[in-house]
């Protein structure tokens, strides 16, 4: 029963103060609709035509047309939708604007289902890419409205970001195992602080057209970088930081919030965050349910005593508790460890940002309420997008991406030999993969990329005449020597000398080289690495023995080391793309 049935609008569903507009295609949200006041209000104008005599000069009848509209434009709040008060006049000839809609009303056609428009993709992106873990974004468009600000919980971790930003985006996803809260009774360790127990890093590239979610290992050991933190009290604390631990103690112990993992992923991968957004086990039951059940393929039948998770080989919808148990089960899928649990939560993720473009949940304004005040609830994000207008602002900014151009990735790890219950970075796996993504290098080949047509090739020049000065610009100390050392001893390069320290400090390395250098130039930069980027020709040629200019920028790691990033994921490194509806736990 709707609130007019009750008597009471302040009682009254939520969903029913969604309206579809047929002017726009979209649904808007009315405060009043249902309201006692906005029909009878709505009653009584489109009864006004009548008040006027039949004798009425046309001047007359003018004048209270105008004081009726004007009357309408003072009382937006209640004001009736153009359908609404159309059907409702339709049949008053003397009301000349039932009489412009009459003719489009009589043709008996079904008005053609309008295209989405780019709101509505926003909210493709806001309902789903951005429902990672648990599902924090995922009803991006819908925080627009004022009424859910009070959900959302912020944590100010001494970094506010503009909600929107040029370039690429990363947005750190955390799910903790908290076990305070409703609904999270029961999960987790009895005694957690709320450590992160599930961690995406999720980079969107900067002309968003792909994104890549880069799921951490909770038992991976790490180093956690001394933390600013804001006490519950309000005092401010710098909590120490610790070296060779698990990383998901980079949250909740000694009192470390979401800054803490914040600053420990930048540390770990050399990409910046712009925001973080943390959500609790509840979320995954809530969100689950809201959006009808989220289907996940067991390539074997799976019976975890301790998550609790009986499915038989196949494919099932699971909501509410099983969906919580599907991401939470692990020892009886791939080897039992965090490693094969996080592929179960790739899997289920995947699958619900599929469910969220392609089904029903979008025109379901019921659905959407659902799914906007369970996600609210849950979410804790930093003070940058704070509000419901900023988390608005940045799904529309993401909206570009498709479904098919995300992928998921797991950081590379190896068994710790001195440990066995916790794992170790896995350096020339990570080391490239850190790198492609710092470059904002797809995981998953775009059409745009696969377009690229090759640069004609250059004859490379004899290592014997590659003639440059090397200064440092921003590497290591003691980089130019090193390089110097390197190319004159592996490479077989004499014509090589160390011209200092640079002038000036770049973040990336640059070779400057005239027309006829080009030779020199391509034999220097395949040995180095160097990226396309980091080549500069200058104008008209330079004399036989002046030398090119190599200058080494924050991005030199070391002699021999390729300074550019690769254009494919070093192999073994687990991935799987979100498009993909074949991927079974096993």
């Amino acid at each position: 029963m709707d609130a007019q049935g009750r008597g009471q609008a302040g009682d009254m569903d939520p969903a029913d103060q969604w309206v579809f507009d047929p002017n726009t295609g979209n649904y808007e949200l009315r405060l009043d609709a249902g309201s006692k006041s906005a029909p009878r209000q709505a009653s009584r104008r489109a009864a006004a035509p009548s008040a006027t005599a039949p004798g009425s000069s046309r001047r007359e009848r003018r004048l209270q047309e105008r004081g009726r509209t004007a009357e309408a434009d003072r009382d937006t709040a209640t004001r009736e939708l153009p359908a609404q008060r159309n059907r409702r006049a339709g049949g008053r000839a003397g009301h000349r604007a039932a009489a412009a809609a009459a003719p489009a009303a009589s043709t008996g056609r079904r008005k053609p289902k309008p295209k989405a428009t780019k709101k509505k993709k926003a909210l493709y992106w806001g309902a789903g890419v951005m429902g990672f873990v648990l599902v924090a974004g995922c009803t991006g468009a819908y925080f627009m409205y004022q009424h859910l600000d009070g959900n959302i919980s912020k944590v100010d971790v001494g970094i506010n970001n503009d909600a929107v930003t040029e370039g690429p985006v990363n947005i750190l996803i955390i799910g903790t195992d908290a076990r305070e809260g409703k609904g999270n009774e029961g999960y987790g360790d009895m005694g957690s602080v709320g450590h992160a127990d599930t961690t995406i890093l999720m980079h969107v590239s900067a002309d968003r057209t792909n994104a890549t979610a880069l799921s951490i290992p909770r038992d991976m050991v790490t180093d956690i970088p001394d933390c600013p933190t804001t006490m519950k009290d309000g005092t401010k604390k710098t909590i120490p930081g610790e070296t060779g631990v698990r990383f998901n103690t980079s949250l909740g112990q000694e009192d470390r919030d979401p800054g803490c993992t914040w600053r420990t992923v930048e540390k770990l991968t050399g990409l910046k965050i712009n925001h973080f957004m943390m959500a609790d086990f509840n979320a995954v039951k809530e969100l689950s349910t809201a959006v009808g059940g989220v289907e996940v393929c067991a390539g074997k039948d799976i019976n975890d005593p301790k998550s609790h998770l009986k499915l038989k080989a196949g494919r099932h919808i699971v909501k509410g508790e099983q969906a919580l148990a599907f991401v939470r089960t692990r020892h009886t899928v791939g080897f039992g460890s965090d490693l094969s649990r996080i592929e179960l939560q790739q899997q289920f993720l995947s699958s619900m940002i599929r469910k969220m473009k392609s089904g029903g949940t979008l025109s379901n304004p019921s659905k959407l309420w659902s799914l906007s005040n369970a996600a609210t609830k849950a979410l804790t994000v930093d003070t940058g997008i704070g509000s419901a207008s900023k988390l608005m602002d940045l799904a529309k900014d993401l909206s570009r991406v498709d479904v098919k151009n995300v992928t998921f990735a797991t950081v590379p790890v190896l068994d710790n030999p001195d440990d066995p219950a916790t794992v170790i970075l896995d350096k020339p796996k990570a080391e490239p993969l850190f790198k492609m993504v710092q470059a904002d290098h797809s995981l998953t080949k775009t059409k745009k990329e696969k377009s690229k047509k090759k640069p004609k090739p250059v004859t490379k020049a004899p290592a014997a005449e590659v003639r440059v000065d090397i200064s440092n610009g921003g590497g290591p100390l003691g980089a130019a020597q090193e390089t110097v050392d390197w190319l004159q001893n592996d490479k077989g390069a004499p014509l090589t000398t160390n011209a200092g320290n640079a002038t000036t400090t770049l973040d990336t390395t640059r070779l400057e080289y005239a027309p006829n250098q080009a030779g020199q130039a391509a034999t220097l930069a395949e040995w180095m690495g160097l990226p396309k980027s980091a080549m500069k020709q200058t104008n008209g040629d330079a004399g036989p023995k002046v030398p090119m200019k190599l200058i080494l920028g924050k991005d030199f790691t070391g002699a021999g080391e390729p300074i550019a990033a690769p254009d494919k994921a070093p192999d073994g490194v687990q991935n799987v793309n979100a498009d993909d509806k074949n991927v079974c736990a096993k």
